[in-house]
C-alpha cells in the first residue's frame, strides 16, 4: 500500500515511489528508491510537501508518524517555475493570475534538457558496465534498474518529446546501449497513452531496457558491421532473444514482462517472426509492443550500415508492412509520439475528419488540417490544427478510409499538396 507521509518521517529502509509537489522542487533526479543512509538527511530537509512510499517494498509508517496527507490542489506535480507569484490590487493586474517572469519558461525547459541528458550519459554507463558484467560471469544489480526505470518513467511524464529526441541523437557508436534505454522510453510513453496504471508502466519500461540484453553475446564487430552479415553471423544475431531470456531467468524480482519481450520482441503477428514463429493471441500485447518500439527506434537511429529516418519515414514505412505489427497498438504508438503517415485520413471525436500533413522543418509532430464533416457528408473550410494536449473536446479516435464517406484518394492528395495554400483559422488543438 502506498502512503502519503511528511519529508521529516522518512526512514532508512522506506521504498520511495514519488514526491509532491513539482517534480523540480525534490532532491533526487530519480522518484523511485530504496532509502539508504545517505539519501536520509536530503529527503528530510526536502521542500515537497509529501513524500509517497510503498509499504510492499520497503517498511511501512512508523507509529509516530502521521496519517496519510492527502495533497491540495495547489500541490499536484506539474512542471512550472518555482518563481511565479500572484499580482493583485492597484498596477497588479487581475487578481488570482500568475504573472511568469521574463525567461522562466525559458528555464525551465533548459533546465529539463540539461536533466535529460545527464538521464540519457547515466543511463549510458550503467548499460555498458551490465554488459560487461555480465560477460566477466557476474549477475544484472536489478536495484539499479529499477532506479533508473523510475527515473526514465518521470521523465517520459514530464518531458516524453525532450527524451525520446535527446536519446534519438545517439551516435552509431552508442547505439547498442542506447537503443534499450530509448525503447524503454518508448515503452513507457505508450503505455500511458493506452491507460495503464504506473505498475504496469514501469514493468513495460523494465521490459523495454533489458529487451535486447541477450546481444551481450554477440561479438560487436558484428553488431556494428557496416556490410551484410553472413549466415553464420545472422544466426548468432537471432540467438539473442533466447540468449537474453536465459540471463534474464537468472535474475531474481524481475516481472514476466521483462521475460516476455525480451523472448518475443522479434515475434509478428502473422506468424512470420522469430524464435518461435508465434502469431495473433499468442503473443502479449506487451510483447507486441515492444516490436513496435524497437524497429521505430532502429529505423530512426543512426546505424553503421544505414543513416537515420525521419519519425515520419519511419512510421509510414511501418505502417505499410502488412502483418508485421498488431495494428491497433501500433496506432496507439503513433499517437503517443504526435506523429502519423503523411496523407492518412483521420476521424475525431467531434464528428470531423482530418488529413494528416507533414511536419515543419522544425518539428517532428504530424500537423492535421480538418476538412470534412461526417455528420453532414460534406467538406467544412480547411483548418490547421496542431497536434498536443487538448483545449476541448476534439480527440483523435481513428484512422478512416476517405472512401467510405465519398472521397477519393486523389483528393487527399491534392489537398495535401495545396494545404500550404489553404487559409487556416487561429489553430486549435487535439489531443494526441
Amino acid at each position: 500500500m502506498e502512503y502519503r507521509i511528511a519529508p521529516e518521517d522518512v526512514r532508512v529502509g522506506m521504498f520511495v515511489r514519488g514526491f509532491g509537489g513539482s517534480w523540480l522542487d525534490h532532491p533526487f533526479w530519480f522518484a523511485r528508491f530504496a532509502v539508504k543512509a545517505k539519501h536520509l538527511a536530503r529527503l528530510q530537509a526536502a521542500d515537497v510537501p509529501y513524500i509517497v512510499i510503498d509499504d510492499e517494498r520497503g517498511i511501512g509508517p512508523t507509529s509516530a508518524s502521521p496519517a496519510p496527507i492527502a495533497p491540495r490542489a495547489a500541490e499536484i506535480c506539474e512542471v512550472r517555475p518555482k518563481n511565479t507569484r500572484s499580482h493583485g490590487g492597484a498596477g497588479g493586474g487581475n487578481p488570482g493570475k500568475r504573472r511568469i517572469p521574463s525567461g522562466s519558461g525559458s528555464r525551465t525547459r533548459n533546465n529539463a534538457k540539461t536533466q535529460t541528458r545527464k538521464l540519457v550519459a547515466r543511463s549510458l554507463r550503467i548499460m555498458r558496465d551490465t554488459f560487461a558484467r555480465i560477460r566477466a560471469g557476474r549477475t544484472i544489480e536489478l536495484g539499479t534498474f529499477e532506479e533508473l526505470v523510475g527515473d526514465i518513467v518521470s521523465t517520459a511524464g514530464h518531458c516524453p518529446r525532450t527524451l525520446i529526441e535527446t536519446i534519438r541523437l545517439k551516435q552509431k557508436d552508442e547505439y547498442t546501449h542506447l537503443h534499450s534505454v530509448a525503447v524503454a522510453t518508448l515503452m513507457v510513453n505508450v503505455a500511458r497513452q493506452l491507460g495503464r496504471n504506473e505498475r504496469e508502466v514501469y514493468e513495460y519500461g523494465l521490459a523495454g531496457l533489458f529487451h535486447d540484453i541477450g546481444k551481450v553475446r554477440v561479438d560487436d564487430a558484428i553488431l556494428g558491421k557496416e556490410g551484410s552479415l553472413s549466415a553464420e553471423e545472422f544466426d548468432l544475431v537471432r540467438a539473442h532473444p533466447q540468449d537474453g531470456f536465459d540471463i534474464l531467468r537468472a535474475t531474481p524480482g524481475l516481472p514476466d514482462a521483462a521475460l516476455d519481450v525480451c523472448l518475443h520482441h522479434h515475434e509478428r503477428p502473422d506468424g512470420k517472426g522469430y524464435p518461435f514463429g508465434l502469431a495473433g493471441e499468442a503473443l502479449s500485447e506487451v510483447a507486441r509492443l515492444g516490436a513496435i518500439c524497437d524497429v521505430y527506434d532502429a529505423l530512426t537511429s543512426d546505424r553503421a550500415y544505414k543513416s537515420a529516418w525521419s519519425p515520419v519515414d519511419a512510421v509510414t514505412a511501418m505502417w505499410g508492412w502488412d502483418g508485421q505489427f498488431d495494428r491497433e497498438l501500433l496506432f496507439a504508438f503513433m499517437h503517443s509520439i504526435g506523429v502519423f503517415p503523411t496523407g492518412m485520413v483521420l476521424a475525431l471525436d467531434d464528428n470531423r475528419l482530418a488529413l494528416v500533413l507533414e511536419p515543419r522543418s522544425d518539428a517532428h509532430r504530424s500537423r492535421l488540417l480538418v476538412f470534412f464533416s461526417t455528420a453532414t457528408r460534406s467538406a467544412l473550410p480547411a483548418v490547421e490544427v496542431p497536434i498536443g494536449k487538448a483545449r476541448g473536446s476534439c480527440r483523435i479516435t481513428a484512422p478512416v478510409d476517405p472512401a467510405d464517406f465519398g472521397i477519393c484518394a486523389e483528393d487527399c492528395q491534392e489537398a495535401n499538396l495545396r494545404s500550404a495554400d489553404w487559409t487556416c483559422a487561429t489553430p486549435g488543438t487535439l489531443a494526441a
